[in-house]
């Protein structure tokens, strides 16, 4: 089994993300294989990276050291059950990215033995940008996460998590999260055009603020409260937006949001981690 080699089981926009992360920083296309049914994916996958794309998820597997799971939910458990005896053979390190998916329906569907690692990237990931929660079963080795840890670092950050349940949370916060900025930065357009500002103008603004926000975030030490002291003086226009936030309870929006978004994500596991 070849420890560079990986085979991709579903080539969608997550598995797309990772392939052009993982050649952008080096790595031979000779070294990636994808088993995708789409035949029009496939022809994108070969197009773009030059990889070879099959219908046969046995020959996507072969060989490979480390498998990502990246097919819909609700595909996992018959992808797995079919790829079962080769998986029990090889031992290769199952790095899945399907949402929602535990890793009890993982191994109830793989076999048991297989070393499991779920993860909850974003959508970010598709530029460079994404941030993807981890989460190793027991079992899992030092190496296993080192692998695990490299591979989605072509596609942005990572971090770590103690628990299983936490990947809920992980999904509410930074797997939706990139929606909860658009429409906040798609509502400050829309007032702000209200106010008189040109739409095209109005959108330039929002959209670029938005992007130098995050940007300006990333390269500080991560003191959220401390950047937002800073851009708001006493008795100025920021105090006195915030001002009207506070009075219209975003505080407690915000956390409903976050609640409602992790009680989904567990209703989503429910449903598509049936291990029967």
């Amino acid at each position: 089994m070849d420890s560079s080699r990986i085979g991709f089981l579903g080539g969608g926009n997550m598995a797309r993300a990772l392939i052009g992360g993982l050649i952008g920083r080096g790595m031979p296309a000779t070294q990636l294989r994808v088993g995708e049914p789409g035949s029009e994916a496939r022809e994108r996958l070969a197009r773009d990276f030059g990889i070879e794309a099959t219908p046969d998820n046995h020959r996507a597997i072969d060989g490979c050291a480390l498998i990502i799971l990246a097919v819909k939910p609700q595909e996992a458990g018959a992808v797995l059950r079919a790829l079962a005896p080769a998986l029990q053979v090889a031992r290769p390190l199952l790095l899945s990215v399907a949402a929602g998916i535990p890793i009890a329906s993982l191994r109830a569907w793989a076999g048991p033995g297989i070393p499991i690692i779920r993860t909850m990237p974003n959508r970010p990931a598709l530029i460079g940008a994404g941030v993807t929660g981890l989460y190793a079963a027991p079992g899992v080795t030092a190496e296993h996460r080192r692998l695990a840890e490299a591979t989605l670092k072509a596609a942005g950050h990572t971090v770590w998590l103690a628990r299983e349940s936490d990947l809920d949370v992980v999904t509410a916060l930074s797997g939706s999260g990139p929606a909860y900025f658009f429409l906040l930065a798609e509502l400050m357009m829309q007032a702000a055009i209200v106010q008189g500002l040109e739409p095209a103008a109005a959108r330039e603004l929002a959209v670029g603020t938005l992007h130098g926000a995050g940007a300006l975030a990333k390269a500080s030490d991560g003191d959220l409260a401390r950047l937002r002291s800073e851009v708001t003086s006493k008795g100025g226009t920021t105090a006195a937006a915030l001002a009207a936030f506070a009075a219209g309870d975003l505080n407690g929006t915000v956390a409903s949001a976050i609640q409602a978004a992790t009680q989904r994500s567990r209703e989503l596991a429910a449903q598509f981690g049936d291990s029967t």
